[in-house]
């Protein structure tokens, strides 16, 4: 196919491969969905988008595989899988080709770096950064409650500074097909950190306290640890050589206020027994604070109590 009419390949069909591809694909593009346990849901009844803001979308039939090497061969990868999947590396290179863009669609630092190791070498990898509150209510079934913006930026493939601002505005204007407002970054590490300074304090508190967005912020003391905590990760950023816009806490505090209730997907992780992203959210932003001479001890404290109730439930006798 020519790049005016890209494949694409959505690998992690959850709430978030479910919902970008889904509207990438009623935007008229050609979208192939990896899926696993919700295979026979999806390729039964397809994939369906209810949103407070848009219209319901409901995507039927769905391109639809169980496995990575029966998709064909994909120019546009996103990748919606959580990253606790140990198995991208694989499933990304059987299903892309050889100079393919892949859309890393992930929470968390460093999931470019932990990735790319595993990548053909002609293969572009962009870090997309997904502003968007959504769950996923059953199979085939995304919730959509608020916003949906992407940022984008490069990281790292064959292509010099031109060829890559190029690609990214290709992205851009894929995604704008599927009504997806995008974003261009100069990169993504700094991205990261800012984005952590809303999702490090929501996503575990949110599991800890079993509470949503109204609740935490109705509270006084939830209010002051998140916003404690927030501050513990802009400090930690800017030890690590980061710019950190001024009063991105208190920003992010009073958008958050203004959202529908909102149960983050640690939540969500919990509520079902998954593995949460703990090293991706917590760990490695810890690791690169602590080599920075920087403390986060209400964050490090909330790490702990995560771990402990994920031990919980991941190693419980099943009898």
């Amino acid at each position: 196919m020519d790049n005016k009419n890209p494949r694409i390949g959505i690998i992690g069909t959850g709430a978030i491969g479910g919902f970008y591809g889904a509207m990438l694909a009623k935007g008229g593009n050609d979208v192939h969905f990896l899926l696993r346990s919700e295979y026979d849901a999806v390729v039964e009844k397809g994939i369906t988008v209810n949103s407070l803001v848009n219209e319901t979308l409901h995507l039927h039939p769905v391109q639809a595989y169980k496995n990575a090497a029966d998709m064909p061969a994909c120019d546009w990868i996103f990748v919606g899988a959580k990253a606790t999947s140990n198995d991208l590396g694989d499933l990304i290179a059987q299903a892309a080709k050889p100079d393919a863009k892949v859309v890393l669609l992930q929470n968390g630092l460093n999931n470019e770096e932990t990735l790319r190791p595993y990548l053909p070498e002609g293969v572009h990898l962009i870090g997309g950064l997904c502003y968007v509150c959504l769950f996923r209510e059953g199979p085939g079934l995304v919730k959509h409650q608020f916003n949906g913006m992407i940022d984008l930026g490069y990281h790292s493939g064959p292509a010099n500074t031109q060829q890559q601002q190029a690609l990214l505005e290709e992205g851009a204007a894929l995604l704008k097909t599927g009504k997806i407002p995008t974003r261009i970054l100069p990169g993504v590490a700094d991205a990261r950190w800012q984005k952590l300074v809303w999702n490090a304090p929501f996503n575990g508190t949110s599991v800890v306290l079993n509470a949503g967005t109204k609740a935490l912020l109705a509270s006084d003391a939830s209010r002051k640890l998140i916003g404690d905590m927030m501050d513990e990760v802009v400090s930690a950023a800017k030890a690590c050589g980061v710019v950190m816009p001024d009063g991105l806490g208190q920003k992010l505090l009073a958008g958050t206020a203004m959202m529908p209730d909102y149960h983050p997907s640690m939540y969500h992780d919990w509520l079902h027994k998954r593995p949460m992203e703990l090293d991706s959210l917590y760990g490695e932003m810890l690791r690169q604070a602590k080599a920075a001479g920087c403390s986060m001890p209400k964050t490090e404290a909330l790490l702990d109590q995560l771990t402990f109730i994920q031990n919980g439930y991941l190693n419980a006798d099943p009898a």
